[in-house]
């Protein structure tokens, strides 16, 4: 899996002190955008470049443990699933010690700019190529 880390900051918890809930949701984006990028392509270039978007079909986190203020998490990524007009990540996060604190998907359809379905570029099928897989 594509590894990505990032430190709980004091604006992400809550007033138990845990990391916010919708906060893995933010990470699952983190770590899909950074695993693009070290494909070699940015979120923003698919999106100016190859004229297509990634919405989000569905999402789905299971939380296992909390993260707190100050702790560093790493966020596993790699690709569930590829069709031709959908793709579906899976995600992990992972305190540094290895404690699982969650893990999840999300589902995202490719959308021409004119707001209908199409199939994935072939650029950005042989990029997703190269990604990890679970």
């Amino acid at each position: 899996m594509h590894r990505f880390s990032i430190r709980v900051r004091y604006g992400d918890t809550d007033q138990m002190g845990f990391a916010y809930y919708a906060n893995y949701l933010r990470w699952f984006e983190i770590g899909r955008a950074e695993m693009l990028r070290d494909l070699g392509m940015s979120y923003a270039r698919v999106e100016e470049e190859l004229e297509v978007s990634l919405p989000v079909l569905e999402a789905a986190c299971r939380y296992h443990r909390a993260a707190r203020y100050d702790d560093l998490v790493v966020i596993e990524t790699a690709v569930a699933s590829l069709k031709r007009a959908s793709v579906r990540f899976a995600y992990r996060v992972v305190r540094e010690d290895g404690t699982l604190l969650a893990e999840g998907h999300t589902e995202h359809c490719f959308l021409a700019r004119d707001g209908r379905p199409t199939r994935m570029p072939a650029s950005l099928e042989a990029l997703m190529a190269r990604a990890p897989r679970v």
